[in-house]
């Protein structure tokens, strides 16, 4: 993208900082309207094509983004690009109970969908190269640019228009500065973050048996252990994310795939059985919120704003809700970084954000002790979850849709 260049009037009405999934998909949205959007990305836009990660994204990520061309397609077996969820299985390792979440009970394709990151970004790249070239004077983007906010010093009298940032020599001026990028600093002002002493270890799996587009969530003592499939329909690979005590991890990540087969068998259960492990790697696990997300003509969303526990999937999604929404309230807006175009979205987005933080840490909390009264407690819960069809449909709801499943 680097044959569209900067003008002369270095002013924007919306300045996106961060070219992943979440800042694309808002310069996306905000195609064609009345405000003049500049995205910048640190990187070159191509890095990210050839990132295998797999992303867990709800049906609602599709149905927001396949409309505007930008939603990776599959194929068919073998192709691990976009890998749909039909089945969810949900049980406790050591004690009894379990769920099974049916995208038949729903009337919707998939309850959600595995895509490789690479996939995902390389469609929505695409996806906004058209944008540009149809809107080439209102869409703008730069890559391999780095961006400095200028702060607001309380000895200097704040423009109340417009916020700066430095581009090497170049100043730019934006009546709102999105944040896309990074995540809440753990020290800073505002900013809740909880850590959970644990760490994801990451890696693939072979299954000696097709996964039928089934995702396996099993809570067991230490952590939630997610099987998700991620080679197309009917094939046998999974993307595996097992929560493990962060003392142990640098231990585990030693062990030979003989030993880490055994373990996440032991772990499964007779759910699913191993046939081969790929090499894994691993990360800390925090809860952390920015709050509040906003500032003077400045707003964070997706990772920026909050990152939760991975366990149901909800932090990407939350980040893509965040674009979504936002970019509603912006399109017709006189002025995108006034406070009342931005305090109604962020009241809007509160239900949601603290919903998802707090369900995913409740989940963590209630299922990572192995007390037997809990494990009784909890196969009750599990048991009455799959019994109840009104408790299973909003758990499921949640996953699809956020906050538009709480009444």
């Amino acid at each position: 993208m680097t044959e569209h260049t900067l003008d002369q009037i270095d002013a924007y009405d919306v300045v996106i900082l961060g070219a992943g999934p979440v800042g694309s998909t808002l310069a996306l949205l905000l195609a064609g309207t009345r405000h003049r959007v500049l995205l910048l990305e640190q990187r070159s836009l191509d890095a990210g094509r050839q990132d295998p990660r797999a992303l867990a994204l709800s049906e609602g990520a599709r149905q927001l983004l396949q409309p505007k061309n930008a939603w990776p397609q599959s194929t068919g077996q073998g192709d691990g690009r976009c890998t749909p969820i039909e089945t969810i299985h949900i049980s406790q390792n050591g004690g009894f109970g379990r769920t099974l979440i049916d995208r038949k009970d729903y009337r919707v394709p998939a309850l959600g969908y595995v895509v490789r990151y690479g996939a995902l970004i390389g469609c929505l790249h695409d996806a906004l190269r058209q944008a540009m070239t149809r809107h080439p004077e209102q869409l703008l983007c730069l890559e391999n640019t780095r961006a400095e906010v200028a702060e607001q010093h309380a000895d200097a009298t704040p423009d109340p228009f417009f916020r700066t940032l430095q581009l090497g020599d170049r100043t730019i001026r934006t009546r709102l500065i999105v944040h896309a990028e990074g995540t809440p600093p753990d020290n800073s002002a505002g900013v809740i973050a909880r850590g959970y002493d644990q760490h994801a270890l990451i890696f693939e799996a072979g299954l000696a048996q097709s996964h039928q587009q089934r995702a396996w969530e099993r809570f067991t003592p230490h952590g939630p252990l997610a099987l998700l499939p991620v080679d197309g329909l009917n094939g046998t690979r999974v993307s595996v994310v097992y929560t493990v005590p962060e003392a142990q991890v640098e231990a585990l990540l030693q062990l030979d795939d003989a030993a880490i087969l055994a373990r996440i068998q032991a772990a499964i259960g007779p759910h699913a059985h191993f046939t081969d492990v790929a090499p894994r790697a691993s990360f800390p696990l925090k809860l952390r919120l920015r709050q509040p997300a906003q500032n003077a003509r400045e707003l964070w969303i997706g990772n920026a704003a909050q990152t939760l526990h991975p366990v149901s999937g909800q932090g990407f999604n939350l980040g893509l809700r965040d674009a979504a929404l936002l970019a509603q309230h912006l399109r017709n807006a006189l002025d995108p970084g006034s406070i009342h175009t931005l305090n109604p979205y962020v009241r809007s987005r509160q239900l949601d954000r603290y919903g998802a933080a707090a369900f995913t840490d409740g989940i963590v909390r209630a299922f990572s002790t192995s007390m037997p009264l809990l494990n009784v407690v909890r196969g009750i819960g599990l048991s009455t979850l799959d019994l109840i069809s009104p408790l299973r449909h909003f758990v499921a709801r949640r996953m699809i849709w956020g906050a538009r499943a709480w009444p």
